[in-house]
């Protein structure tokens, strides 16, 4: 048993900007998952398409119960293998991934198809497919099902981080993480705090000295 996955998405940017930052996605504050790249097969076709073949690592957490059946010396990243087809003339780029170590465990494979959007020829069109199996007896299903709620946690952040990505190469302003958010506004917090002290400070020190001022008057 397999579990599908089949979605779409839209960028609101170009195909050739889409292109162009699809291959400086990382790093970005969505893909801290992601450990390093490398390319390691690259060439043109006589028809002028480019094939690319890119190595992947990425950290791979365990669920707890997961955990439990194997060593504490299992490898905790996954090697993935991306490969791509540009069709520069077409304006389409497909996309097929899958990981090379711990496939008894879990297999993911996606394919993405990168497109001009049919209703607005400035955007971009995904379409995903994504396949999850597991080998292991019993407990097949569980990885199956988890399998496929990080791989749709994953798009998620991997839109995400196309989005931040793009805004840079755009020169706009990038929409910050939650975490930068909430960081900011801690600080903001300390600032307001420390200034909220120091008045305290200089009001308690005024009074002070006003009393001290009025008891020098009575003697």
């Amino acid at each position: 048993m397999v579990k599908y996955f089949l979605g779409q998405s839209v960028l609101r940017s170009s195909w050739d900007q889409v292109f162009a930052a699809f291959w400086q996605r990382y790093p970005n504050p969505y893909s801290k998952h992601v450990l390093t790249e490398d390319i390691v097969h690259r060439e043109v076709t006589p028809d002028q398409k480019l094939l690319s073949r890119r190595l992947l690592t990425k950290t791979n957490r365990m669920p707890r119960w997961a955990e439990r059946l194997f060593p504490a010396n299992v490898a905790h990243s996954v090697y993935i293998l991306e490969d791509s087809i540009v069709d520069p003339q077409n304006q389409t780029m497909t996309t097929f991934t899958w990981n090379i170590n711990h496939a008894r465990l879990m297999m993911v494979e996606e394919r993405c198809v990168y497109c001009v959007n049919s209703d607005n020829i400035g955007w971009t069109e995904i379409r995903r497919e994504a396949w999850v199996s597991s080998s292991l007896f019993g407990v097949s299903r569980a990885v199956q099902e988890f399998g496929l709620a990080r791989f749709k946690s994953n798009v998620t952040k991997t839109m995400k981080g196309f989005e931040y990505i793009l805004a840079k190469l755009q020169g706009e302003a990038p929409s910050k993480t939650l975490v930068e958010t909430a960081k900011e506004a801690k600080e903001k917090a300390k600032e307001t705090a420390l200034a909220a002290t120091e008045k305290a400070k200089d009001l308690a020190n005024k009074a002070a000295t006003k009393q001290q001022q009025q008891q020098q008057q009575f003697v």
